[in-house]
C-alpha cells in the first residue's frame, strides 16, 4: 500500500492536494495491447489508484470494486513506438518537414553552444550513480519538479530500484551536456522487451534549443541500434512531445475508485467541480486567444 492523493490542477500546477491511503492497480502496455486485466491490487483504506487501463475495459475494472466510487478520470492517448523496425524506418514516418526540423534543432544546439554538446549514456551501477548524481540537481530545476513533484525521484527506494535494474542490464539513461553541465536528462527503466519512459527533464534557461527534443532522438537512434526492444512506451497522460515521437497509441484511461465514503464522496463531488470549471475557463480562453499567455503563467 502507498500514500496518494487527489490533486486538484490546473495545466501544469497543482493548487490542492488532498492525501488518500490507496494501492496502485496499473497496466504495462503489454497488458493493454494484449487486452487481458492483469490480476487486481487489493483495496487500501481509502480504495484504489488505477493507472492507464483500457478505456474499452473500464466496466470490467470497475466491477472487480463492487460499490467503490469512481473519480478523478482522465482519458488520454497512450503514445508508444514499435520498436521492430530499424531506426531509418522509423524515421521515414516523419514528414519531409519534420524530419527537416529535427536536424534543424541539432544543429542548432551545436552551433549555438561552445564547443558543441555530447550525450551520455548509462547503464553500469557505477553508470547509474553518476546519472543520478548529475540528474538530480538538474531535476530540481524543471517545472515538473517545483510544479507537480514529479521530478526524478530522490529516495533510497528509487536510487536502489534503478541500480538493481542495472545489475540485470534493465536500465538505460542518458545526458546531455553543453556549456560544460548536463542539461537534459532522460531515464528508461526496461521491463520485459518494453522501454519505459519514466522521467525527462531538461534545465529551463536551455528550453529555447529544444535539448530535450535532441536527446530524445539522440537516446532513440542508440536504442533502435540495440535491435532488443520491441516496444517504446510513453506511459499514461497526453503530451505534444508524445504524440510527436509515438508510431501508435492506444485508448486508456486512470481513475480513483474508492470506499463510498461520505468524506470521499464529497472530495470526488468537489474533484469534479473543479475540472468542469477549468475545462469552461480552457475553453473560453481559447475563444479569446488568451490561452497561450496562461499557460505561460501556469508555469512561472
Amino acid at each position: 500500500m502507498s500514500g496518494a492523493a487527489i490533486d486538484f490542477t490546473i495545466g501544469s500546477r497543482r493548487l490542492l492536494s488532498v492525501p488518500r491511503q490507496l494501492t496502485t492497480w496499473a497496466f504495462t502496455l503489454e497488458d493493454v495491447l494484449a487486452g487481458a486485466l492483469p490480476p487486481p491490487s487489493p483495496s487500501g483504506p481509502d480504495g484504489v489508484r488505477v493507472l492507464s487501463a483500457p478505456t474499452d475495459q473500464l466496466a470490467a475494472v470497475t466491477a472487480r470494486y463492487p460499490g467503490f466510487i469512481a473519480g478523478g478520470r482522465q482519458d488520454y492517448r497512450r503514445h508508444y513506438i514499435d520498436m521492430g523496425q530499424s531506426f531509418d524506418d522509423y524515421m521515414a514516418q516523419f514528414s519531409g518537414k519534420t524530419r527537416s526540423t529535427l536536424r534543424r534543432k541539432a544543429r542548432k544546439l551545436a552551433d549555438e553552444t561552445p564547443g558543441g554538446y555530447t550525450v551520455t549514456e548509462h547503464r553500469t551501477p557505477a553508470e547509474i550513480e553518476a546519472f543520478v548524481a548529475a540528474a538530480l540537481p538538474l531535476s530540481a530545476r524543471t517545472y515538473q519538479a517545483r510544479l507537480l513533484d514529479a521530478g526524478l525521484p530522490d529516495s533510497p527506494a528509487a536510487r536502489r530500484a534503478m541500480l538493481e535494474a542495472a545489475e540485470a542490464d534493465r536500465m538505460r539513461a542518458y545526458l546531455l551536456h553543453a556549456g560544460g553541465a548536463p542539461v537534459a536528462y532522460l531515464s528508461l527503466p526496461v521491463t520485459g522487451a518494453t522501454l519505459v519512459y519514466a522521467h525527462l527533464g531538461y534545465d529551463p534557461d536551455w528550453a529555447r534549443l529544444s535539448v530535450g527534443t535532441v536527446l530524445q532522438m539522440d537516446a532513440l537512434e542508440r536504442l533502435f541500434a540495440e535491435q532488443r526492444y520491441r516496444w517504446f512506451d510513453f506511459t499514461e497522460g497526453e503530451g505534444a512531445h508524445k504524440a510527436m515521437f509515438g508510431t501508435h497509441s492506444a485508448a486508456c484511461t486512470s481513475l480513483v475508485l474508492l470506499e463510498p465514503t461520505l468524506a470521499n464522496r464529497t472530495l470526488l463531488s468537489a474533484r469534479a467541480g473543479f475540472d468542469a470549471s477549468v475545462t469552461a475557463a480552457k475553453a473560453f480562453a481559447e475563444r479569446s486567444g488568451a490561452l497561450g499567455r496562461v499557460r505561460a503563467l501556469l508555469r512561472a
